[in-house]
């Protein structure tokens, strides 16, 4: 068993392009169904030292995840498409994973 504060101590590196996504910032739960639906990394946005605009947040369903290792969480995201303002959802409104 993995507690959730052992997977953020975790690097979360992308298989598709070898890219540090850098560590787990929060966790989406299924409450119904008592586990974790979606792991959320910090974005990778175009902030000037954090003094402009909101910071964007990754967004990776569990079926993304491919390993959690030791040190390391391996995830696939070959088909990135959108990121969510942190603690919101994309300017259509609407969630969109990974």
């Amino acid at each position: 068993m993995v507690k959730v504060s052992d997977l953020r101590m975790r690097e979360v590196i992308n298989i598709a392009d070898g890219r540090r996504m850098g560590p787990i910032k929060d966790i989406d739960i299924d409450l119904e169904q008592g586990r974790i639906s979606a792991i959320i990394l910090p974005g990778q946005g175009n902030r000037l030292l954090g003094l402009f605009g909101r910071e964007e947040e990754i967004v990776v369903p569990w079926h993304k995840i491919k390993k959690i290792g030791l040190d390391v969480i391996l995830i696939d995201l070959r088909d990135v498409t959108d990121v969510r303002p942190e603690g919101g959802f994309p300017a259509n409104g609407k969630e969109r994973y990974f």
